[in-house]
């Protein structure tokens, strides 16, 4: 890997998480006229459209598997952004974010091998105390609820998309995972909020969903091919931190000195987890062709498979 490869793949993965945040921050706004579940709905429906027209995947590339594991990844999806909005209304987009990163640091820890490993979910454990300071009473245990909710959905969407990836070719499941999603919140939400519709809401739900996930997931796309799955998976744990400046100079959310160290004990330990516990790279036999670098996302280890791991 090539110096400037790795400082563009650098540079588009810290884009596309700041685009990330820069979404959910956008995202606020609308809570008030429809509700997270609403603003989820707007996000996911026309995400799902955007990528079911682009992709256009073809039922004859899924197996039977396949299928279910992309239906099963879109109920996910479904989940992990609603939760996590609704989090967002009631915590700093920072500790909100950190909290929901416990899921992909879960699933880090327990892929990995030896007692090493148990000091970084023993750092997030500290983190997480700093972030909701049990000792006031002014913590909103509802918001930690979605947020840790929102951890355990992107967690099973990590195991859910790597299971996808290997069983269909390109972002033919992703496609397909994302209609279900819409699809999902539209059951769901859509009859709830239909009737506060207009047509500045449904436009600005399209450039949400442009913000979240599509440019995002374009950017972490090109990124994979240039960062090893390590290095990409400590560049992601600086998310939450990412998220804590966002919500102080968008959102004017000011975190006092026991969440910022919260954070970045969170950030610590998914640096430490991704580092640590990173697959090894396997070289290849003498004279045998070197094997294509996937381009699917999903086959990252450690880390969610797209921009949507995160709300």
């Amino acid at each position: 890997m090539s110096s400037t490869a790795a400082r563009t793949g650098t540079l588009m993965t810290l884009a596309s998480m700041t685009c990330v945040q820069l979404g959910v921050a956008a995202s606020v706004g609308l809570f008030d006229r429809v509700g997270p579940a609403g603003v989820a709905w707007l996000r996911l429906a026309w995400a799902g459209v955007v990528l079911l027209l682009v992709v256009r995947p073809r039922p004859r590339s899924f197996s039977r598997r396949g299928l279910l594991g992309a239906v099963a990844l879109g109920v996910v999806i479904a989940g992990v952004t609603t939760l996590f909005l609704s989090a967002v209304e009631r915590l700093p987009l920072g500790t909100a974010s950190a909290l929901e990163f416990l899921g992909p640091l879960g699933v880090a820890v327990a892929r990995s091998r030896g007692r090493r490993m148990l000091v970084w979910p023993a750092l997030a454990a500290v983190g997480v105390l700093l972030l909701t300071e049990p000792w006031h009473s002014g913590v909103d245990a509802v918001g930690v609820l979605f947020a840790l909710a929102a951890a355990g959905c992107w967690a099973s969407y990590i195991l859910l998309s790597q299971a996808v990836g290997d069983e269909v070719t390109g972002l033919q499941g992703l496609a397909v995972s994302l209609g279900v999603a819409g699809a999902a919140s539209t059951v769901v939400t859509g009859p709830s909020v239909i009737a506060a519709m207009d047509w500045q809401l449904v436009a600005t739900g399209l450039g949400l969903a442009l913000l979240l996930p599509v440019i995002p997931f374009s950017l972490e796309f090109l990124a994979l091919r240039r960062l090893t799955t390590a290095a990409f998976g400590t560049l992601m744990s600086l998310e939450p931190a990412i998220a804590a400046v966002v919500g102080l100079l968008l959102l004017h959310q000011v975190p006092g000195l026991w969440p910022v160290a919260g954070v970045l004990f969170v950030v610590s330990a998914g640096i430490g987890a991704e580092r640590t516990g990173a697959r090894l790279e396997v070289a290849p036999e003498p004279d045998a062709p070197e094997p294509e670098a996937s381009p699917d996302p999903a086959q990252r280890v450690g880390t969610s498979s797209s921009p949507l791991r995160s709300r």
